[in-house]
């Protein structure tokens, strides 16, 4: 039987990205807006897909396909964002490069010993979602404000999800999980989107 909080889920899940992505589909258009738009959809099916991991791992390994290929769209996205500082902070660039390589690592060692089968796709998987918050994390540095702060919010909101359901799921259950892997990813998408949308902002009102 399902309880509350996975019944929410069934009914919700495929319903918040179309609502983000139609916000973005009817903003004004922008270089990126396509790219963005691919990013949320490959998010989507992930979602989709994810709802029927009760029924064979399959299904978690396809999500988790669906989820790494929307992380390597973001980068491409991220990638194509305008820089008004030419250069950037360089020790803080390593800093946060070193940092998040810290995690990566500790948490995959950590993790190493529960995830049996699934050592080498969860691996890649956390190591594409790493690199996903380096280019974030670049574009905190280079974009401009309040947009890089959106972006890189957000993809640590998407760190914080998937770390809580790698957790909930191959080490020990969390309490209330599905409602926090819910509200951080909701939040992840939501802030992406936001930034973008306001990184591309002065070029839309340039075209008016």
């Amino acid at each position: 039987m399902l309880t509350g909080h996975e019944s929410f889920d069934l009914f919700l899940k495929p319903i918040l990205i179309p609502i983000i992505g139609f916000g973005a589909y009817f903003y004004k258009k922008f270089p990126s807006q396509n790219i963005l738009l691919a990013a949320l959809t490959l998010s989507w099916f992930g979602d989709v897909v994810l709802l029927f991991t009760d029924l064979g791992e399959i299904y978690f390994i396809l999500g988790l396909v669906f989820f790494l290929t929307a992380h390597i769209v973001y980068c491409i996205l991220f990638n194509k964002q305008k820089r008004i500082r030419k250069k950037q902070n360089k020790p803080l660039f390593i800093f946060g490069s070193v940092l998040i390589a810290f995690y990566l690592i500790g948490m995959v060692y950590f993790l190493m010993p529960y995830l049996g089968k699934l050592e080498i796709p969860v691996s890649i998987y956390a190591s594409v979602i790493s690199i996903m918050l380096l280019f974030a994390f670049n574009g905190f540095l280079v974009w401009e404000k309040p947009g890089n702060q959106f972006v890189f919010l957000g993809a640590i909101f998407f760190i914080i999800s998937d770390s809580i359901l790698a957790l909930n799921k191959f080490y020990t259950p969390i309490p209330k999980s599905s409602f926090f892997i819910m509200l951080t990813y909701l939040l992840a998408q939501y802030l992406i989107v936001v930034g973008i949308l306001k990184l591309n902002s002065k070029k839309v009102e340039q075209t008016v």
